[in-house]
């Protein structure tokens, strides 16, 4: 795969960013087979959690090598703590992920724009980013995967100590969050008529900290309609080699 660390300046953040991209390429290397390139390459926006940034997925995974086998490309976006969100007291994350960069991955990089071809996922607060954007804009994607999510933002809403005072830094008013659009579950219930809707791909640890979410959302994508797999793995919690096990998983399954 070919790499790029892309700067660009973003217009929603008023500031350069970096987002890191993996490309197909025909001729991979040793131990590293390669997908076709009859067509442009797929697309999957892969979310980093609270924790870390965009550098981690090539840090603590082989995602490089799961993609290579698909031509698929892989965008990393950086977004610090804001819960892939236009924050109440910050920036216009929401903005930047939803609109801007993908207009800007289409400027740059010769890669597919079909949603048939284009897919998210992501790890803890990338798991609720990624649900988010498949919910928002359901006719967009093929396929959207949250491993280890935190999917419940109405419970994650009332932490207590710092996290509580980034929650309201990032929402506002906490008790305003369930039914809004930062709402995964409000998100379900709109999309009952969409038209068009990504399966979707939900995997948690049974010892994760955010189990409870997990086992909370999943029936209710089902219910509200959803192509819904779930998948939950014992004494398994929030973890690296879960989520290394499980995008290969994702990418395997879902990528065609």
């Amino acid at each position: 795969m070919a790499f790029t660390d892309l700067h660009f300046f973003s217009t929603a953040l008023q500031v350069q960013v970096s987002v890191w991209v993996i490309l197909p390429e025909k001729s991979m290397g040793i131990g590293v087979e390669a997908g076709g390139e009859a067509t442009l390459p797929q697309v999957l926006y892969l979310l980093h959690g609270y924790s870390d940034d965009h550098t981690i997925w090539l840090r603590r995974t082989s995602v490089e090598r799961y993609a290579a086998q698909h031509n698929l490309a892989v965008v990393m976006p950086a977004v610090n703590h804001s819960f892939y969100t236009n924050e109440a007291c910050g920036e216009r994350y929401w903005d930047f992920v939803s609109e801007e960069l993908p207009n800007a991955v289409q400027r740059f990089f010769r890669l597919s724009a079909a949603p048939e071809d284009t897919y998210v996922c992501g790890l803890s607060m990338g798991g609720y980013g990624a649900m988010k954007l498949a919910l928002t804009y359901p006719e967009r994607y093929a396929a959207a995967a949250s491993f280890s999510g935190a999917v419940d933002i109405a419970d994650m809403s009332h932490r207590t100590g710092e996290r509580l005072t980034n929650m309201q830094r990032i929402f506002g008013d906490t008790d305003a969050v369930a039914g809004s659009d930062n709402d995964l579950f409000a998100l379900l219930e709109r999309d009952r008529s969409a038209p068009r809707r990504p399966r979707l791909y939900i995997a948690c640890g049974e010892d994760d900290f955010l189990y409870h979410q997990h086992k909370k959302f999943w029936p209710a994508a089902k219910e509200a309609g959803f192509e819904v797999t779930h998948y939950e793995k014992p004494d398994t919690g929030h973890e690296w080699a879960f989520w290394d096990e499980q995008v290969k998983v994702f990418i395997d399954r879902y990528i065609r």
